[in-house]
């Protein structure tokens, strides 16, 4: 077996030192002699400081097993590192590959622990985010709204895309609105499109998604519709979205990089317009339940067993509440009708918009109006877009600025027109048949009403009672004591007035289940009329009032009746629901000796009555 190559190097190095030994034995020669020395002594030297570089120190080149060289310090190990420059790799082609099998696998214990770099106030951006809460005081349509914004910007960062954007699609008439968007740009605005030959219009006509991979720049205009200026779009992708069975809208999305979406994109968009479609339809289910629950409301309101329609205004605000949650409007207007002058008048007029609209006390053209329309032929009038009508809603002279839907409820029973109910919304389009007819059978419980009152009020018109207390009603009371002070002057003879309050009693309401007021009214009413004789006068003024006239009687003698009564009313208690109390009332008395003006005369008892409140109540005063 031959010598390796470093072995045959060391030989030939060492074969030298015997060779010079050999000269310097053999010459006689001095001077070869020194020569031959010198050159032995440096090679032997060159040996010697060879031997030193290369001898391995005390870490040097000796192999060192994995566990000594972990416990190597610092400054040991900078002797086995490469100067700048000089380091080297192996390369192999016979390269052994370390694989882990199912015997070598060890699990990392720890690499669950390892906690990620969480930036400032984490916790806080990423909680104003999940608790982010629905605007308050919108409608159904802004709740929808703000959850689609939402979902196109989850899509938009999702697919790295330049624009996110959804369609609505009205197939009537063939255009499509963009309802929301989400975009790198600010050259995008919300408007409608009509239908056209491009890549919306080809989704519309397909009914199926399309893709585009490398849009040129002098087709983006004509192929990308909805920005105000061309951004570099390159690619595209859109799929219809479909409410039952028709197409309702499209979800678009486009980037400025060629090819960035393909079939797998479209099959994900495909998923998220199915939940968008699911979370429309939660939506109108929730929107109908809740509408009609709030139309329920509204009608029981009405409805209610302690309404009192004593006065107009009770009523126009009963039906107010009323038509609030009837139906959507951004304008409402009734119109009522005025026996007396022959004319529809708007009385009630709430308006949540801005814009200049009618105001109230404006007579309504009967000839060329909306209103008069549906008067005249007491049939509800629906116009669907304002805009391109050339009749006016109320009056020739009317100064409005609205544009959108009209809807006027004419409120008939028995064949007499009580009014008008007016909607209007700045949306066309927007109320439906099936509206219109809902809001004509409700309101026929509004014509029922305002039938009533119109007959009540004319029949407490021709009576001269009260019908609560059958005392005389304020305008015959008024007329008899007219009378009577011109008879008393006449005959000379004494006379005078009594006002009589029932005092409050807030302070018992809560003993009682109900209103008792009716109750104590009859029955202190009945207390007055049997400390009566026939020359007296009984009426009610006001609903705490009572006023008797006393004809051919001395103030003082009034006077002391007054007391009577005051001590008679206070110590009786009255028996209301299952608690029997007492109640008060405060007097005021005040001569009508030679008087005949009637205002006068009551004037001076008020006065007197005053008087007797500010004591407290439960008091008699008097005015001469």
């Amino acid at each position: 077996m031959g010598l390796s190559e470093k072995y045959r190097k060391r030989l030939l190095t060492f074969i030298f030192i015997p060779i010079l030994i050999a000269l310097l034995l053999l010459t006689e020669e001095l001077i070869i002699k020194i020569i031959v020395g010198i050159v032995l002594i440096i090679y032997a030297a060159f040996i010697i400081f060879l031997r030193d570089s290369a001898k391995p120190d005390a870490v040097g080149d000796k192999i060192i097993s994995q566990n000594e060289f972990d416990d190597l310090d610092e400054s040991t190990l900078e002797k086995y590192q490469p100067d700048k420059g000089e380091d080297f790799k192996i390369i192999s082609p016979n390269k052994n590959i370390e694989v882990i099998t199912a015997d070598t696998f060890t699990p990392s214990l720890n690499r669950g622990n390892k906690e990620f770099f969480k930036p400032p106030n984490f916790k806080e951006n990423f909680e104003k985010i999940v608790h982010e809460e629905l605007p308050k005081g919108v409608s159904q349509d802004e709740e929808f709204g703000f959850v689609l914004e939402k979902i196109l910007s989850v899509i938009k960062d999702s697919f790295m895309a330049h624009t996110a954007a959804f369609f609505w699609y009205n197939k009537n008439r063939r255009r499509l609105t963009l309802e929301k968007y989400v975009s790198s740009a600010t050259q995008i605005s919300k408007q409608k499109f009509d239908l056209e030959d491009d890549i919306l219009g080809k989704i519309i006509q397909k009914e199926e998604p399309e893709l585009l991979t490398d849009i040129s720049t002098n087709a983006e205009i004509d192929v990308i519709r909805y920005y105000n200026a061309p951004q570099g779009i390159k690619s595209f992708v859109g799929v219809p979205l479909f409410y039952g069975k028709s197409l309702t809208g499209i979800l678009t999305l486009d980037s400025k990089m060629n090819d960035a979406f393909g079939i797998e994109q479209i099959y994900s968009l495909g998923k998220i317009v199915r939940v968008i479609s699911v979370i429309i339809s939660l939506f109108e289910e929730k929107y109908s339940e809740t509408q009609a629950e709030k139309r329920l409301q509204a009608l029981i309101g009405v409805l209610s067993y302690d309404k009192k329609f004593e006065s107009e205004t009770e009523l126009y605000s009963a039906l107010d509440n009323a038509v609030k949650e009837l139906i959507d409007w951004d304008a409402f207007t009734f119109v009522s009708y005025f026996p007396t002058e022959g004319k529809f008048k708007t009385v009630r007029i709430m308006n949540k918009t801005s814009l200049k609209y009618v105001g109230e006390n404006l007579e309504v053209d009967l000839s060329g109006t909306i209103v008069g329309k549906s008067i005249l032929s007491a049939t509800p009038v629906k116009i669907d877009d304002t805009s391109i009508t050339e009749y006016p809603r109320f009056s020739k002279n009317e100064d409005v600025s609205f544009d959108g839907s009209f809807l006027a409820i004419p409120l008939v029973y028995d064949d007499q027109n009580y009014g008008v109910l007016c909607f209007e919304s700045l949306k066309k389009n927007v109320y439906t048949n099936n509206e219109v007819n809902f809001i004509k059978n409700a309101t026929k419980m509004f014509a029922f009403i305002l039938h009533s009152y119109s007959s009540i009020s004319i029949l407490k018109g021709l009576l001269s009672v009260d019908i609560e207390t059958r005392t005389l009603n304020y305008d015959s009371f008024i007329e008899r004591l007219s009378v009577d002070l011109v008879r008393s002057k006449e005959l000379n003879t004494n006379g005078a007035v009594v006002l009589i309050r029932i005092d409050d009693f807030l302070e018992q309401d809560t003993l009682f289940e109900g209103d008792p007021f009716p109750k104590v009214l009859r029955a202190i009413a009945q207390m007055v009329k049997d400390e009566m004789t026939p020359l007296n006068i009984l009426g009610r003024l006001s609903e705490k009032i009572f006023a008797v006239y006393f004809f051919n009687t001395a103030p003082k003698d009034v006077f002391l009746w007054a007391e009577k009564l005051r001590i008679k009313i206070a110590r009786k208690p009255v028996s209301v629901v299952t608690k029997q109390t007492t109640f008060t009332v405060s007097i005021g008395v005040a001569s009508t000796t030679n008087k005949t003006d009637v205002q006068e005369v009551l004037y001076n008892a008020e006065l007197a009555l005053k008087k007797a409140l500010e004591k407290g109540g439960n008091t008699v005063k008097s005015i001469n």
